[in-house]
């Protein structure tokens, strides 16, 4: 037999069980938002460092090249350092210009 009690002991734990999972829900909903949107911070700062670092690299790489070529120009030609000075200046615009391109292409996006 099913004492009298019984039903109300249920409904009582069933309230319980209830206001237990809701309060579960509500403490979990709230740092796995904020979790979220670290790991989204997270990610744009990544993203813009990578892209800075390309920048550096692609403008450093046309000043460095440029200024090789003229610099061998200039020993193998023997003439001074006009061939520095031109080449150099080339290498610096094409740095300049790839900046330029990879900027354009990142806003087209």
């Amino acid at each position: 037999m099913s004492k009298p009690n019984g039903d109300q002991e249920d409904r009582d734990l069933q309230a319980r069980l209830e206001a237990l999972s809701k309060a579960l829900k509500d403490k979990n909903s709230g740092p796995q938002g904020a979790q979220d949107e670290k790991d989204a911070h997270v990610t744009r700062t990544g993203q813009a460092m990578s892209l800075g670092f390309r920048v550096l690299a692609e403008f450093v790489a046309g000043v460095i090249v440029g200024g090789f070529l003229g610099w061998q120009i200039d020993l193998w030609l023997d003439t001074g350092p006009i061939g520095l000075i031109v080449f150099l200046a080339l290498g610096t615009a094409a740095g300049f210009w790839n900046v330029y391109k990879l900027a354009a292409s990142t806003t087209t996006r």
